[in-house]
């Protein structure tokens, strides 16, 4: 079978995974921005009413100048990367995804595989930790030092 044909048959599990995760980001971006709303409109209920429906002298009203902002900061994101990864992609030369990784591969460095872990993988809390790692950052600086 040709890396082609490998290419074309995808794995149906990596597509519901794809699915999987993107749905909780969506909830996760719900629930965050619901909460500060709620939070918001706790804090100040007077202030909160008058900037969703807005007050006299004032042309927009704060929630559509704040949805304005988020579409146009959304654009420009979007647009933004967009432009920074085909630029990259142009400049690899590579016509499809899998001579792109390989490209990439031969110019970005190796990560060295770390298999037998070589220091502690498990810690009892995040005080076990970060004992952990400030003796560890103890004995590479008196290495260096000597």
């Amino acid at each position: 079978m040709s890396t082609e044909s490998k290419m074309i048959n995808t794995n149906p599990e990596k597509f519901y995974g794809m699915v999987f995760l993107s749905a909780v980001t969506g909830i996760s971006a719900m629930i965050g921005f619901g909460t500060t709303l709620a939070a918001i409109r706790k804090k100040d209920p007077q202030s909160f009413q008058d900037g969703m429906i807005g007050t006299k002298g004032v042309s927009n009203s704060g929630a559509s100048l704040a949805m304005r902002a988020l579409g146009w900061g959304t654009v420009y994101a979007v647009a933004g990367c967009g432009i920074l990864f085909y630029g990259i992609w142009k400049l690899s030369g590579a016509t499809n995804a899998q001579e792109f990784r390989e490209k990439m591969g031969s110019i970005l460095p190796r990560i060295p595989k770390n298999n037998p872990p070589k220091s502690r993988t498990e810690f009892e809390g995040l005080n076990d930790l970060l004992t952990y790692v400030s003796e560890e950052w103890n004995k590479e600086n008196k290495k260096v030092d000597e």
